[in-house]
Protein backbone atom coordinates (compact mmCIF):
# COMPACT_ATOMS: atom_id res chain seq x y z
CA UNK A 1 0.00 0.00 0.00
CA UNK A 2 1.56 3.31 -1.06
CA UNK A 3 1.19 6.61 0.80
CA UNK A 4 -1.69 7.73 -1.41
CA UNK A 5 -3.72 4.63 -0.45
CA UNK A 6 -2.91 4.73 3.25
CA UNK A 7 -5.82 6.23 5.24
CA UNK A 8 -4.92 8.89 7.76
CA UNK A 9 -4.80 7.71 11.38
CA UNK A 10 -5.47 11.21 12.69
CA UNK A 11 -9.05 10.53 13.79
CA UNK A 12 -8.11 7.27 15.50
CA UNK A 13 -5.27 9.05 17.29
CA UNK A 14 -7.67 11.73 18.54
CA UNK A 15 -10.11 9.06 19.74
CA UNK A 16 -7.31 7.30 21.59
CA UNK A 17 -6.24 10.55 23.25
CA UNK A 18 -9.82 11.34 24.29
CA UNK A 19 -10.26 7.83 25.69
CA UNK A 20 -7.05 8.16 27.70
CA UNK A 21 -8.25 11.48 29.11
CA UNK A 22 -11.61 10.02 30.11
CA UNK A 23 -9.88 7.04 31.73
CA UNK A 24 -8.07 9.38 34.09
CA UNK A 25 -11.35 10.78 35.38
CA UNK A 26 -13.27 7.50 35.72
CA UNK A 27 -14.92 6.98 39.09
CA UNK A 28 -14.59 3.33 40.15
CA UNK A 29 -17.96 1.64 40.14
CA UNK A 30 -19.29 -0.37 43.05
CA UNK A 31 -22.11 -2.78 43.74
CA UNK A 32 -24.73 -2.33 46.45
CA UNK A 33 -25.11 -6.10 46.79
CA UNK A 34 -23.12 -8.66 48.72
CA UNK A 35 -23.28 -11.41 46.14
CA UNK A 36 -22.26 -14.93 47.09
CA UNK A 37 -20.48 -15.97 50.26
CA UNK A 38 -16.84 -14.76 49.98
CA UNK A 39 -15.37 -18.14 50.88
CA UNK A 40 -17.49 -19.82 48.21
CA UNK A 41 -16.46 -17.22 45.64
CA UNK A 42 -12.82 -17.77 46.52
CA UNK A 43 -13.20 -21.52 46.07
CA UNK A 44 -14.96 -21.05 42.72
CA UNK A 45 -12.15 -18.84 41.49
CA UNK A 46 -9.59 -21.53 42.36
CA UNK A 47 -11.67 -24.22 40.63
CA UNK A 48 -11.76 -22.21 37.41
CA UNK A 49 -8.03 -21.54 37.62
CA UNK A 50 -7.46 -25.31 37.77
CA UNK A 51 -9.08 -25.50 34.32
CA UNK A 52 -6.44 -23.27 32.71
CA UNK A 53 -4.83 -26.02 30.61
CA UNK A 54 -8.22 -27.05 29.21
CA UNK A 55 -9.17 -23.46 28.42
CA UNK A 56 -5.86 -22.70 26.71
CA UNK A 57 -6.27 -25.86 24.65
CA UNK A 58 -9.72 -24.67 23.53
CA UNK A 59 -8.31 -21.27 22.55
CA UNK A 60 -5.53 -22.88 20.51
CA UNK A 61 -7.52 -25.70 18.93
CA UNK A 62 -10.37 -23.52 17.70
CA UNK A 63 -7.96 -20.84 16.48
CA UNK A 64 -6.00 -23.37 14.43
CA UNK A 65 -9.16 -24.80 12.83
CA UNK A 66 -11.63 -21.94 12.25
CA UNK A 67 -15.11 -22.77 11.01
CA UNK A 68 -17.65 -20.29 9.68
CA UNK A 69 -21.32 -19.85 10.54
CA UNK A 70 -23.35 -23.06 10.83
CA UNK A 71 -20.29 -25.12 9.85
CA UNK A 72 -18.78 -25.32 13.35
CA UNK A 73 -19.06 -29.11 13.70
CA UNK A 74 -15.44 -29.76 14.73
CA UNK A 75 -15.52 -26.81 17.12
CA UNK A 76 -18.63 -28.17 18.81
CA UNK A 77 -17.05 -31.60 19.16
CA UNK A 78 -13.95 -30.02 20.71
CA UNK A 79 -16.03 -28.14 23.27
CA UNK A 80 -18.33 -31.08 23.95
CA UNK A 81 -15.29 -33.30 24.41
CA UNK A 82 -13.84 -31.06 27.12
CA UNK A 83 -17.20 -30.87 28.86
CA UNK A 84 -17.67 -34.63 28.79
CA UNK A 85 -14.17 -35.21 30.14
CA UNK A 86 -15.31 -33.30 33.20
CA UNK A 87 -18.51 -35.30 33.56
CA UNK A 88 -20.99 -32.95 31.88
CA UNK A 89 -23.81 -34.20 29.69
CA UNK A 90 -24.00 -32.30 26.41
CA UNK A 91 -26.91 -32.11 24.00
CA UNK A 92 -25.89 -31.09 20.46
CA UNK A 93 -28.43 -29.60 18.05
CA UNK A 94 -30.42 -27.78 20.70
CA UNK A 95 -33.33 -25.55 19.63
CA UNK A 96 -33.20 -27.05 16.15
CA UNK A 97 -29.81 -25.52 15.29
CA UNK A 98 -27.39 -28.35 14.36
CA UNK A 99 -24.24 -26.67 15.70
CA UNK A 100 -25.79 -25.34 18.90
CA UNK A 101 -25.38 -27.22 22.16
CA UNK A 102 -26.57 -27.19 25.75
CA UNK A 103 -25.33 -28.48 29.10
CA UNK A 104 -26.68 -27.74 32.56
CA UNK A 105 -26.10 -28.29 36.24
CA UNK A 106 -28.29 -27.73 39.27
CA UNK A 107 -31.94 -28.44 39.91
CA UNK A 108 -35.17 -27.06 38.55
CA UNK A 109 -36.05 -25.20 41.72
CA UNK A 110 -34.99 -21.58 41.73
CA UNK A 111 -33.50 -19.19 39.18
CA UNK A 112 -31.69 -20.18 35.99
CA UNK A 113 -28.81 -18.27 34.44
CA UNK A 114 -27.23 -19.06 31.08
CA UNK A 115 -23.57 -18.65 30.17
CA UNK A 116 -23.07 -18.28 26.42
CA UNK A 117 -20.20 -19.50 24.25
CA UNK A 118 -19.60 -18.44 20.65
CA UNK A 119 -17.18 -20.29 18.36
CA UNK A 120 -17.76 -19.35 14.72
CA UNK A 121 -15.03 -17.64 12.72
CA UNK A 122 -14.83 -15.29 9.77
CA UNK A 123 -14.02 -16.25 6.18
CA UNK A 124 -10.37 -15.67 5.23
CA UNK A 125 -9.27 -14.10 8.55
CA UNK A 126 -10.37 -16.89 10.90
CA UNK A 127 -10.88 -15.99 14.55
CA UNK A 128 -10.42 -12.26 13.98
CA UNK A 129 -13.24 -11.57 16.42
CA UNK A 130 -11.86 -13.86 19.11
CA UNK A 131 -14.76 -16.26 19.37
CA UNK A 132 -12.29 -18.99 20.29
CA UNK A 133 -11.71 -17.03 23.50
CA UNK A 134 -15.46 -16.59 24.04
CA UNK A 135 -15.90 -20.35 23.72
CA UNK A 136 -13.29 -21.00 26.40
CA UNK A 137 -14.72 -18.45 28.84
CA UNK A 138 -18.19 -20.00 28.73
CA UNK A 139 -16.93 -23.55 29.10
CA UNK A 140 -14.60 -22.55 31.95
CA UNK A 141 -17.32 -20.72 33.86
CA UNK A 142 -19.73 -23.62 33.51
CA UNK A 143 -17.23 -26.29 34.53
CA UNK A 144 -16.12 -24.23 37.52
CA UNK A 145 -19.69 -23.93 38.76
CA UNK A 146 -20.29 -27.64 38.12
CA UNK A 147 -17.19 -28.53 40.15
CA UNK A 148 -18.32 -26.26 43.00
CA UNK A 149 -21.70 -27.98 43.05
CA UNK A 150 -20.06 -31.40 43.22
CA UNK A 151 -18.04 -30.26 46.24
CA UNK A 152 -20.92 -28.43 47.88
CA UNK A 153 -24.30 -29.76 46.69
CA UNK A 154 -26.10 -26.80 48.27
CA UNK A 155 -23.66 -24.18 46.94
CA UNK A 156 -26.36 -22.40 44.97
CA UNK A 157 -30.06 -22.77 44.17
CA UNK A 158 -31.40 -23.15 40.68
CA UNK A 159 -29.49 -24.00 37.53
CA UNK A 160 -26.59 -22.92 35.36
CA UNK A 161 -27.04 -23.57 31.64
CA UNK A 162 -24.21 -23.44 29.13
CA UNK A 163 -25.46 -22.59 25.65
CA UNK A 164 -23.22 -23.00 22.65
CA UNK A 165 -24.42 -20.34 20.22
CA UNK A 166 -23.19 -20.63 16.61
CA UNK A 167 -23.32 -18.30 13.64
CA UNK A 168 -22.93 -14.84 15.13
CA UNK A 169 -20.81 -13.53 12.25
CA UNK A 170 -23.10 -12.20 9.54
CA UNK A 171 -26.00 -14.21 10.91
CA UNK A 172 -28.14 -14.34 14.05
CA UNK A 173 -27.69 -17.79 15.50
CA UNK A 174 -28.97 -16.72 18.92
CA UNK A 175 -32.19 -15.44 17.39
CA UNK A 176 -32.76 -18.78 15.66
CA UNK A 177 -32.13 -20.52 18.97
CA UNK A 178 -34.51 -18.15 20.75
CA UNK A 179 -37.25 -18.90 18.22
CA UNK A 180 -36.57 -22.58 18.87
CA UNK A 181 -37.16 -22.09 22.60
CA UNK A 182 -33.56 -22.09 23.85
CA UNK A 183 -34.15 -19.17 26.22
CA UNK A 184 -37.68 -20.00 27.33
CA UNK A 185 -36.53 -21.43 30.66
CA UNK A 186 -33.69 -18.93 31.22
CA UNK A 187 -33.96 -15.95 33.60
CA UNK A 188 -30.72 -14.12 32.68
CA UNK A 189 -27.79 -14.58 30.28
CA UNK A 190 -24.14 -13.54 30.39
CA UNK A 191 -21.13 -13.68 28.08
CA UNK A 192 -17.91 -11.78 27.43
CA UNK A 193 -16.23 -10.68 24.18
CA UNK A 194 -12.52 -10.03 23.50
CA UNK A 195 -11.47 -6.48 22.61
CA UNK A 196 -8.70 -3.91 22.86
CA UNK A 197 -9.90 -2.63 26.24
CA UNK A 198 -11.46 -4.03 29.38
CA UNK A 199 -14.93 -2.49 29.15
CA UNK A 200 -17.90 -3.05 31.41
CA UNK A 201 -20.22 -1.73 28.73
CA UNK A 202 -19.98 -0.48 25.16
CA UNK A 203 -22.48 0.40 22.46
CA UNK A 204 -23.49 -2.47 20.18
CA UNK A 205 -25.66 -1.39 17.26
CA UNK A 206 -28.76 -3.13 15.97
CA UNK A 207 -28.35 -4.50 12.46
CA UNK A 208 -30.55 -5.51 9.56
CA UNK A 209 -29.62 -7.02 6.20
CA UNK A 210 -31.24 -5.68 3.05
CA UNK A 211 -31.16 -6.59 -0.65
CA UNK A 212 -32.45 -4.40 -3.46
CA UNK A 213 -33.00 -6.16 -6.79
CA UNK A 214 -33.79 -3.75 -9.61
CA UNK A 215 -35.49 -5.14 -12.73
CA UNK A 216 -35.18 -3.26 -16.00
CA UNK A 217 -35.81 -3.85 -19.70
CA UNK A 218 -32.87 -4.97 -21.83
CA UNK A 219 -32.14 -3.26 -25.14
CA UNK A 220 -29.24 -2.65 -27.53
CA UNK A 221 -27.28 0.13 -25.82
CA UNK A 222 -26.39 1.79 -29.16
CA UNK A 223 -29.12 0.96 -31.66
CA UNK A 224 -32.20 1.28 -29.45
CA UNK A 225 -31.28 2.50 -25.94
CA UNK A 226 -34.60 4.31 -25.71
CA UNK A 227 -36.34 0.92 -25.68
CA UNK A 228 -34.56 -0.14 -22.49
CA UNK A 229 -34.94 0.61 -18.82
CA UNK A 230 -31.58 0.43 -17.07
CA UNK A 231 -31.52 -1.47 -13.79
CA UNK A 232 -27.91 -0.39 -13.21
CA UNK A 233 -29.00 3.24 -13.41
CA UNK A 234 -31.49 2.54 -10.63
CA UNK A 235 -28.86 0.76 -8.53
CA UNK A 236 -26.41 3.60 -9.09
CA UNK A 237 -28.96 6.24 -8.09
CA UNK A 238 -29.90 4.28 -4.99
CA UNK A 239 -26.26 3.83 -4.01
CA UNK A 240 -25.63 7.56 -4.39
CA UNK A 241 -28.80 8.35 -2.44
CA UNK A 242 -27.47 6.31 0.49
CA UNK A 243 -24.39 8.48 0.44
CA UNK A 244 -26.50 11.64 0.46
CA UNK A 245 -28.71 10.25 3.23
CA UNK A 246 -25.70 9.90 5.54
CA UNK A 247 -25.58 13.68 6.02
CA UNK A 248 -28.96 13.56 7.78
CA UNK A 249 -28.43 10.37 9.80
CA UNK A 250 -27.90 10.34 13.56
CA UNK A 251 -24.19 10.00 14.40
CA UNK A 252 -24.38 6.32 15.35
CA UNK A 253 -26.42 5.14 12.36
CA UNK A 254 -24.52 3.14 9.76
CA UNK A 255 -25.36 2.06 6.21
CA UNK A 256 -22.91 0.04 4.11
CA UNK A 257 -23.68 -1.12 0.59
CA UNK A 258 -22.12 -3.05 -2.28
CA UNK A 259 -23.38 -3.55 -5.83
CA UNK A 260 -23.18 -7.30 -6.35
CA UNK A 261 -24.64 -7.42 -9.85
CA UNK A 262 -24.72 -4.67 -12.45
CA UNK A 263 -24.99 -6.21 -15.89
CA UNK A 264 -22.85 -8.37 -18.15
CA UNK A 265 -22.04 -6.38 -21.32
CA UNK A 266 -21.69 -2.65 -21.97
CA UNK A 267 -23.57 -3.09 -25.23
CA UNK A 268 -26.76 -4.24 -23.47
CA UNK A 269 -28.95 -2.05 -21.26
CA UNK A 270 -28.78 -3.78 -17.90
CA UNK A 271 -31.84 -5.86 -17.12
CA UNK A 272 -31.00 -6.75 -13.51
CA UNK A 273 -28.90 -5.13 -10.81
CA UNK A 274 -28.52 -6.04 -7.15
CA UNK A 275 -27.40 -4.02 -4.15
CA UNK A 276 -26.78 -5.62 -0.75
CA UNK A 277 -26.76 -3.46 2.37
CA UNK A 278 -26.33 -3.48 6.13
CA UNK A 279 -28.36 -0.98 8.14
CA UNK A 280 -27.34 -0.33 11.76
CA UNK A 281 -28.54 1.94 14.54
CA UNK A 282 -28.13 2.44 18.28
CA UNK A 283 -31.80 1.95 19.21
CA UNK A 284 -34.51 -0.40 17.92
CA UNK A 285 -36.88 2.43 16.99
CA UNK A 286 -34.20 4.44 15.17
CA UNK A 287 -33.27 1.28 13.24
CA UNK A 288 -36.91 0.96 12.26
CA UNK A 289 -36.92 4.58 11.04
CA UNK A 290 -33.70 4.06 9.07
CA UNK A 291 -35.28 1.01 7.45
CA UNK A 292 -38.20 3.08 6.19
CA UNK A 293 -35.88 5.67 4.68
CA UNK A 294 -33.99 2.97 2.82
CA UNK A 295 -37.27 1.62 1.46
CA UNK A 296 -38.06 5.12 0.18
CA UNK A 297 -34.67 5.34 -1.54
CA UNK A 298 -35.19 2.08 -3.39
CA UNK A 299 -38.71 2.93 -4.50
CA UNK A 300 -37.61 6.42 -5.56
CA UNK A 301 -34.73 5.10 -7.65
CA UNK A 302 -37.06 2.65 -9.37
CA UNK A 303 -39.57 5.41 -10.08
CA UNK A 304 -36.93 7.71 -11.54
CA UNK A 305 -35.60 5.05 -13.90
CA UNK A 306 -38.81 3.31 -14.91
CA UNK A 307 -37.63 0.07 -13.34
CA UNK A 308 -39.08 -2.23 -10.72
CA UNK A 309 -37.48 -3.09 -7.40
CA UNK A 310 -37.78 -6.02 -5.01
CA UNK A 311 -36.98 -5.02 -1.43
CA UNK A 312 -35.93 -8.00 0.67
CA UNK A 313 -35.23 -7.44 4.35
CA UNK A 314 -33.63 -9.80 6.83
CA UNK A 315 -32.22 -12.68 4.83
CA UNK A 316 -30.85 -13.51 8.24
CA UNK A 317 -32.76 -12.50 11.35
CA UNK A 318 -32.08 -8.91 12.44
CA UNK A 319 -30.04 -8.08 15.52
CA UNK A 320 -31.24 -5.56 18.08
CA UNK A 321 -28.81 -3.33 20.00
CA UNK A 322 -27.47 -4.72 23.28
CA UNK A 323 -29.44 -3.65 26.35
CA UNK A 324 -26.95 -3.88 29.22
CA UNK A 325 -28.16 -4.78 32.70
CA UNK A 326 -26.62 -2.44 35.24
CA UNK A 327 -26.87 -4.62 38.35
CA UNK A 328 -25.27 -7.61 36.65
CA UNK A 329 -22.58 -5.40 35.14
CA UNK A 330 -21.57 -4.17 38.59
CA UNK A 331 -20.99 -7.73 39.74
CA UNK A 332 -18.91 -8.45 36.62
CA UNK A 333 -16.72 -5.44 37.43
CA UNK A 334 -16.17 -6.62 40.99
CA UNK A 335 -15.23 -10.08 39.73
CA UNK A 336 -12.76 -8.72 37.21
CA UNK A 337 -11.05 -6.60 39.83
CA UNK A 338 -10.20 -9.83 41.62
CA UNK A 339 -8.25 -10.71 38.46
CA UNK A 340 -6.31 -7.45 38.35
CA UNK A 341 -8.50 -5.93 35.64
CA UNK A 342 -10.57 -2.75 36.00
CA UNK A 343 -13.28 -2.64 33.33
CA UNK A 344 -14.03 0.87 32.14
CA UNK A 345 -17.62 2.14 32.33
CA UNK A 346 -19.76 2.82 29.27
CA UNK A 347 -18.94 6.07 27.52
CA UNK A 348 -15.21 5.90 28.19
CA UNK A 349 -14.47 4.59 24.71
CA UNK A 350 -16.22 6.51 21.93
CA UNK A 351 -19.50 5.00 20.81
CA UNK A 352 -18.51 5.74 17.20
CA UNK A 353 -16.37 2.59 17.46
CA UNK A 354 -19.36 0.27 17.32
CA UNK A 355 -20.26 -3.09 15.81
CA UNK A 356 -23.23 -5.45 16.16
CA UNK A 357 -24.00 -8.76 17.84
CA UNK A 358 -26.96 -11.11 18.01
CA UNK A 359 -26.66 -11.08 21.80
CA UNK A 360 -28.77 -7.92 21.53
CA UNK A 361 -31.77 -10.11 20.74
CA UNK A 362 -31.19 -12.07 23.94
CA UNK A 363 -30.89 -8.87 25.99
CA UNK A 364 -34.34 -7.71 24.86
CA UNK A 365 -35.88 -10.99 26.00
CA UNK A 366 -34.15 -11.42 29.39
CA UNK A 367 -31.60 -9.47 31.45
CA UNK A 368 -28.07 -9.84 30.12
CA UNK A 369 -24.54 -8.47 29.91
CA UNK A 370 -21.98 -8.52 27.11
CA UNK A 371 -18.82 -6.87 28.53
CA UNK A 372 -15.45 -6.78 26.79
CA UNK A 373 -12.10 -8.17 27.88
CA UNK A 374 -8.72 -6.99 26.64
CA UNK A 375 -6.54 -9.30 24.53
CA UNK A 376 -4.96 -6.78 22.15
CA UNK A 377 -3.67 -3.20 22.00
CA UNK A 378 -6.48 -0.64 21.58
CA UNK A 379 -5.45 0.21 18.04
CA UNK A 380 -5.95 -3.38 16.82
CA UNK A 381 -9.50 -3.54 15.49
CA UNK A 382 -11.89 -6.48 15.44
CA UNK A 383 -12.14 -8.41 12.17
CA UNK A 384 -8.50 -7.76 11.20
CA UNK A 385 -5.58 -10.13 10.82
CA UNK A 386 -3.94 -8.33 13.71
CA UNK A 387 -6.83 -9.26 16.01
CA UNK A 388 -6.74 -12.84 14.74
CA UNK A 389 -3.10 -12.99 15.83
CA UNK A 390 -4.05 -11.57 19.23
CA UNK A 391 -6.68 -14.30 19.63
CA UNK A 392 -3.88 -16.87 19.80
CA UNK A 393 -1.61 -14.90 22.15
CA UNK A 394 -0.69 -15.32 25.78
CA UNK A 395 -3.01 -12.38 26.47
CA UNK A 396 -5.87 -14.36 24.92
CA UNK A 397 -5.08 -17.33 27.15
CA UNK A 398 -5.07 -15.11 30.23
CA UNK A 399 -8.36 -13.52 29.13
CA UNK A 400 -9.94 -16.96 28.72
CA UNK A 401 -9.20 -17.71 32.37
CA UNK A 402 -10.03 -14.24 33.69
CA UNK A 403 -13.22 -14.14 31.65
CA UNK A 404 -14.27 -17.59 32.83
CA UNK A 405 -13.71 -16.55 36.45
CA UNK A 406 -15.70 -13.37 35.90
CA UNK A 407 -18.66 -15.15 34.34
CA UNK A 408 -18.64 -17.87 36.99
CA UNK A 409 -18.58 -15.39 39.87
CA UNK A 410 -21.27 -13.22 38.28
CA UNK A 411 -23.51 -16.27 37.82
CA UNK A 412 -22.88 -17.38 41.40
CA UNK A 413 -23.76 -13.92 42.73
CA UNK A 414 -26.99 -13.91 40.73
CA UNK A 415 -28.05 -17.31 42.00
CA UNK A 416 -27.09 -16.76 45.65
CA UNK A 417 -28.17 -13.16 46.25
CA UNK A 418 -31.96 -12.72 46.10
CA UNK A 419 -31.71 -8.93 46.48
CA UNK A 420 -29.33 -8.78 43.53
CA UNK A 421 -31.73 -10.85 41.43
CA UNK A 422 -34.56 -8.48 42.29
CA UNK A 423 -32.42 -5.50 41.23
CA UNK A 424 -31.44 -7.25 37.99
CA UNK A 425 -35.06 -7.78 36.98
CA UNK A 426 -36.18 -4.34 38.13
CA UNK A 427 -33.44 -2.84 35.97
CA UNK A 428 -34.70 -4.91 33.04
CA UNK A 429 -38.28 -3.77 33.55
CA UNK A 430 -37.25 -0.10 33.81
CA UNK A 431 -35.49 -0.45 30.48
CA UNK A 432 -38.74 -1.59 28.88
CA UNK A 433 -39.06 -5.24 29.83
CA UNK A 434 -39.23 -8.05 27.27
CA UNK A 435 -39.78 -7.10 23.64
CA UNK A 436 -41.40 -9.06 20.83
CA UNK A 437 -38.05 -9.41 19.10
CA UNK A 438 -39.18 -11.82 16.41
CA UNK A 439 -41.88 -9.48 15.11
CA UNK A 440 -40.37 -6.11 15.96
CA UNK A 441 -39.87 -5.05 12.33
CA UNK A 442 -43.08 -6.55 10.96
Amino acid sequence: MDDQQQPSRAYLDHLAAETTARMRSVTPSSSAFAGADPAMSERLERLVEHLRDDLVEIVRTLHADPETAFEEHRSVETLAGVLRQHGAEVSIGTAGVPTAFRAEVGDGEGPTIAVLSEYDALPEVGHACGHNVIAATGVGAFLGLAALLREQPDAFPGRVVLLGTPAEEGHSGKELMARGGAFDDIDAAIMVHPYGYDLADQVWLGRRLLTWTFHGVPAHASAQPFMGRNALDAASLAYQAVGLLRQQLPPVDRVHAVVTSGGTRPSVITELAEVRLYARSKYPDTLKDLSKRLDDIANGAALMTGTRVDIDWDEHAPSLPVRTNGALTERWVQAQRRRGRDPLPGGTVSETIAASTDFGNVSYRIPGIHPLIKIAPPEVALHTRGFAEAAASDEANDAAVDGAVGLALTALDYLCDAELRTAVHEDFERAGGPADVEHYFD
